[in-house]
């Protein structure tokens, strides 16, 4: 061979080098960042050219995919998409996903490795699954009770199965329409902005990502604390608690919201059923605020991680306070601040003997033809208390029902206890009040754990009764009658 020729041959032998070298260091030790770089829409383009998994509903779906005739070839849509946004969130082609969206997004897309049949050869060839399916705990009839029974006031519903965690209504209004802005059309651009100028914030998930102080609801937590603790061993018998009670180190005195509170002495039960600030401010302290603060940690307080699988926001109940702001607190004022589905998570303790599941949105995954790929089972969170206390916190609660500030929530042929609140807010009080309402119902007669608890805030209403007991209470009724009459 020439000198020419072997020249030439080592050329194209380091050219050939050289690409593969190039080859690797794109394909491989740069695949990363290529795939996530924002320029390349290859991963979104397959994302969306095939129909979308579905979310269920009582086994059926209520959303669906439709064909675009653009670059994506399929986009989502919804089914009574207002009434299930709460518990969906959205699936955007321009916006992203959210809640129960992004969170299984892998799945409802068709990319999720435990969908593939043979995983090597679908990495060979690129195959993408059709996407799996999603099998909520909600029950159609219960959330759109509870949207319903919401109406055109701000505020948010959870409901429970307490022996299990499944949620079975999560409700926030005012809502919105996912499918309104799905693709990346003008009118879809135009409805998002429109919902991101609204001050009354329609895409805020009021159940799960909005505290609220829980005011007298909390006092069921102060309840169980002082039983659990000893503190109170007989619910009808006096305390000691005094009238007026002065909050220590200060001079002011725990004023309650009627003269019927104002004496020495009432029992426990009286003071739930009334309703009483001072009694149960006392009981707060007399508790303590390291045992105060273990019971709030009992129903989901303080954890920053309480998932659904939907992450919600952190309520609070501070863990550094002197007595006179323990008293506050105890009685769910000061910085004690709540979602919905924590006092949903209250109730529900109650309700089952003292044991306080983990809130559960999701029952199975699925495979496009419906085999299972993960199943959800039913899990611990807290055991908060005995079953004789929690015997003595239901009998409390019956009290309030039948004899107190939440004799909207009755039942005809049921056992319903609850615990009404009407939280203060703003500057100098100035605010709307916030109407709680948290409860349980089951069948009268039966001593099975009641299917069903719930805890309903109104945030903003034009009603003239703006109590717990006279907003929020009627909207628990109806979804627990619901889900009993089921």
């Amino acid at each position: 061979m020439s000198t020419t020729g072997r020249r030439a041959g080592t050329f194209c032998v380091l050219l050939i080098v050289a690409l593969a070298v190039q080859a690797t260091r794109v394909q491989v030790f740069q695949k990363h960042d290529l795939d996530h770089n924002s320029a390349n829409q290859r991963a979104t383009i397959q994302r969306y050219a095939q129909p979308r998994g579905n979310l269920l509903v009582a086994g059926q779906p209520v959303t669906g995919s439709a064909p675009t005739g653009g670059r994506y070839a399929y986009k989502r849509t919804y089914t009574d998409g207002a009434l299930y946004a709460p518990v969906t969130g959205y699936s955007s082609q321009t916006y992203g996903n959210t809640q129960l969206e992004g969170i299984h997004d892998d799945l409802l897309s068709g990319t999720d490795p435990r969908l593939a049949g043979w995983a090597v050869w679908d990495a060979v060839t690129r195959q993408q699954q059709p996407g799996g399916d999603v099998a909520t705990t909600i029950d159609p009839a219960a959330q759109r009770a509870a949207m319903q029974g919401l109406g055109n006031q701000k505020g948010a519903v959870a409901a429970i199965e307490p022996a299990t965690g499944r949620i079975l209504a999560l409700a926030s209004t005012p809502g919105y329409d996912p499918g309104t802005f799905a693709g990346t059309s003008a009118a879809d651009q135009t409805a998002w902005k429109k919902l991101q100028d609204d001050p009354d914030q329609p895409m805020l998930n009021r159940a799960l990502r909005q505290i609220y102080p829980p005011g007298s609801t909390f006092k069921v937590v102060t309840a169980a604390a002082a039983l659990a603790n000893g503190v109170v061993t007989d619910i009808e018998a006096p305390t000691d608690a005094p009238y007026p009670y002065v909050m220590p180190g200060t001079t002011t005195p725990l004023n309650n919201d009627t003269g019927a509170c104002d004496r020495a002495g009432l029992s426990l039960d009286e003071a739930m059923t009334l309703s009483c600030n001072s009694v149960m401010g006392y009981l707060g302290v007399q508790t303590g605020l390291d045992r105060m603060t273990a019971m709030a940690k009992n129903f989901g307080f303080n954890d920053a991680r309480l998932d659904t699988p939907v992450r919600a926001a952190r309520s609070n109940f501070d863990t550094e306070m002197n007595k006179s702001q323990l008293a506050l607190s105890s009685i769910g004022q000061y910085d004690t601040a709540a979602t919905p589905l924590a006092m949903a998570m209250v109730a529900a303790g109650a309700a089952a003997d003292g044991q306080v599941m983990y809130p559960q949105l999701v029952d199975k995954l699925t495979k496009a033809d419906g085999s299972q790929v993960q199943l959800m089972h039913p899990s611990l969170y807290h055991q908060a208390f005995g079953a004789a206390v929690a015997q003595q916190l239901r009998q409390l609660m019956v009290d309030v029902v039948e004899n107190g500030t939440g004799r909207n929530a009755r039942i005809p042929g049921a056992e319903v206890g609850g615990k009404t609140g009407t939280a203060q807010h703003g500057v100098d009080n100035s605010g709307t009040p916030y109407a709680w309402f948290i409860a349980w119902a089951r069948p009268a007669g039966s001593t099975a754990v009641p299917p069903v608890a719930v805890a309903v805030v109104v945030a903003d209403s034009q009603a003239d009764d703006v109590t717990g007991g006279g907003l929020a209470a009627p909207i628990a009724r109806s979804v627990m009658q619901t889900v009993l009459n089921r």
